[in-house]
């Protein structure tokens, strides 16, 4: 039995269009422009961190890094394509994404390499997967070293302070994972961050370095903060929390006895004085 050759043709043109608009769709998702990521990443960092000059593919692109106060920087004019007031890494930040198999997991994650030639040894590799009901964010292990000015761009206390030296970040098994329901809308973090700003130093002091400090978040149901010394003739030291994104820290800074007089103006500046130390408070 022969088939009639107009349905024989109407089939052939839906499997045509239908074969065209999944290469179609396929070449949206793969093409898809950088800005669309940049653009989230904004929006979800309430435009602290932007990502301008965005160039390639959302899954492989690069953009420069600038950090920003906030929305309420933004410049008035209308001219001006950059918020007021923020601060540039030295060199662009390259992502490549892309889907990867959760062994230990048995899940499906999305994993993102993200580098920067100024700062990053190796790339940093950021897995991201869900969970019933929910969300893991999974930092792989790394050490990279940041700018300290860079800091400036986020505003007080960082534009007043005005940090130079180097900052270095290492990061062990830390991931942060958020469900529903969960009693803390900002999720919960677990490992620790380590952060050293080494050879710090301040325009608002004429002696320099005034040291290397070490900042260290441990994570667990309440987010722990400390603050210590590791050389130096300013002395640091301070406890605090991270609870639901609101950040509770009480320390003190003095000065080494051979350096009172020099660091006086600064501890002035850093907290309110009690003799010969200044409170440093937050939240």
């Amino acid at each position: 039995m022969q088939r009639h050759p107009t349905i024989t043709s109407s089939t052939s043109n839906r499997w045509a269009w239908m074969g065209a608009g999944l290469g179609l769709a396929l070449a949206f998702i793969t093409q898809a422009p950088a800005h669309w990521l940049t653009h989230a990443v904004e929006q979800a960092s309430g435009e602290r961190v932007l990502l301008p000059d965005a160039q390639g593919t959302v899954w492989n692109g690069s953009a420069q890094w600038v950090l920003n106060e906030g929305p309420l920087n933004i410049a008035p004019s209308a001219n001006m394509a950059r918020p007021a007031n923020t601060t540039s890494l030295p060199t662009r930040v390259t992502w490549q994404l892309g889907p990867r198999i959760d062994l230990a997991n048995l899940r499906l994650a999305l994993s993102a390499n993200i580098a920067s030639a100024c700062c990053t040894p190796q790339p940093v590799r950021v897995d991201v997967s869900p969970l019933w009901r929910g969300l893991r964010v999974q930092v792989s292990d790394q050490t990279s070293n940041w700018p300290a000015n860079w800091l400036v761009g986020l505003g007080a206390p960082w534009n007043t302070v005005q940090p130079e030296g180097q900052m270095q970040l290492h990061t062990t098994q830390l991931q942060w994972t958020h469900q529903a329901g969960q009693e803390q809308n900002q999720g919960q973090l677990q490992g620790q961050a380590e952060l050293q700003m080494q050879q710090l130093s301040t325009r608002l002091s004429t002696l320099r370095p005034l040291g290397t400090y070490r900042v260290r978040v441990q994570g667990c149901d309440t987010m722990a903060i400390t603050l210590d010394t590791l050389e130096g003739s300013l002395q640091l030291t301070g406890s605090g929390e991270l609870l639901n994104g609101r950040v509770r820290f009480n320390g003190e800074a003095s000065a080494a006895p051979d350096a009172e007089a020099a660091l006086s103006n600064l501890l002035n500046i850093l907290g309110q004085r009690q003799g010969a130390k200044s409170i440093l408070k937050m939240g």
